[in-house]
């Protein structure tokens, strides 16, 4: 009798009705359809040769480095931030929460600009940079990795944030009354147990990294060989060769793929 029920229950959850139904699809073939029309247009036959020119090797190249970069910026920088942020009461710490993950939604082209106000050769920071150490970040390799990075921590701080509010703080107390420092006990009891969730944060940030446009092209510019990453050239790419921008787009679509594909088991069951 239960197990009669439960199957009725199920096919009850199952039958959506049409109101619901109708803008179901709509929206996933509004998803689906400009993915299917880059794979539909993609110049097949001439991929080959439209991935292996120099300028696409290049600013591949550069984008890989320069998204490894900011993911270990990030690292170094967003887990003890999201430590901070999971395991210690300070006042205002829903404020610095809700700073951290302004970048989240703030327009890339604004995070580059206040970059500039920030790390230009003429800014709050940057003129002190400028002046004491010769230190120029805008429009230079290392201004890309700071744009990226700016973009792509918060992804790695709710990651690791998360891990540690999951995560049994017992362990860590557990350790420091056996004498561990708190540093200690960090390293050798939390760091293991939050692994998973920093290694997803870790790739997510590294995909954003890697996709970044408007602060990038905002805060770094545009120069083939030392600025220009995968998507500036994507970009640059649509208004003279559309050829090329398709097949650069399709590696950038492959790479999304694959970090979707290693996160499913942590955001792509159901639970």
């Amino acid at each position: 009798m239960t197990r009669t029920n439960g199957s009725r229950r199920g096919r009850a959850l199952g039958r959506a009705p049409l109101p619901l139904l109708v803008p179901a699809l709509v929206g996933l073939a509004f998803l689906l359809l400009p993915l299917i029309a880059l794979l539909i247009r993609a110049p097949w036959r001439s991929l080959p040769a439209q991935l292996t020119s120099a300028e696409v090797w290049q600013a591949l190249q550069l984008s890989l480095v320069s998204a490894t970069a900011a993911t270990a910026v990030s690292l170094v920088l967003g887990v003890p931030l999201a430590w901070l942020l999971a395991r210690t009461d300070f006042p205002g710490r829903g404020f610095v929460r809700a700073l951290v993950t302004l970048p989240l939604v703030l327009p890339p082209v604004v995070g580059g600009v206040a970059l500039l106000l920030a790390l230009g050769r003429n800014g709050v920071v940057g003129q002190w940079l400028d002046s004491w150490f010769g230190i120029t970040l805008p429009f230079t390799t290392a201004g890309v990795v700071v744009a990226e990075a700016f973009v792509a921590m918060p992804f790695l701080v709710i990651s690791v944030e998360g891990t540690l509010r999951a995560a049994d703080p017992r362990y860590e107390e557990a350790a420091t009354t056996l004498g561990a420092s708190r540093f200690t006990a960090f390293r050798r009891v939390t760091l293991p147990l939050i692994a998973p969730g920093i290694a997803a944060g870790a790739v997510l940030a590294w995909a954003r990294a890697l996709g970044e446009f408007g602060a990038t092209i905002t805060f770094a510019g545009n120069f083939p060989g030392r600025t220009q990453t995968m998507p500036l050239a994507v970009y640059l790419a649509l208004q003279n060769d559309p050829a090329a921008a398709i097949a650069l787009s399709l590696v950038l679509l492959a790479v999304s793929i694959a970090v979707l594909a290693g996160l499913r088991d942590r955001w792509m069951t159901a639970s």
